[in-house]
C-alpha cells in the first residue's frame, strides 16, 4: 500500500513523491522530478510505479566521550 508522501520510482526511472490518494489507491497526485529542484505534478496510476522506496530508520549511536 503506498502512502502520502511516499516516493516512488516510476516506469519511466523518474522519481516521484505521493502529495494525494484518489479513491482507494486506485490513482494518484504526484511531483514528478524533473530534474534538481524542479518538478511537475501529474496524476499516475498503479500501473505507472516501477518500485515504492522503503525508509529505514537510521539507528541512534551515541558520540564517545
Amino acid at each position: 500500500m503506498i502512502k502520502l508522501y511516499q516516493k516512488v520510482r516510476l516506469n519511466n526511472d523518474k522519481d516521484a513523491v505521493i502529495v494525494e490518494i484518489l479513491g482507494d489507491g486506485e490513482a494518484y497526485i504526484a511531483d514528478i522530478e524533473l530534474s534538481e529542484g524542479d518538478y511537475e505534478t501529474e496524476t499516475i496510476y498503479p500501473k505507472d510505479i516501477k518500485s515504492i522506496f522503503i525508509e529505514v530508520e537510521q539507528p541512534f549511536v551515541s558520540a564517545q566521550v
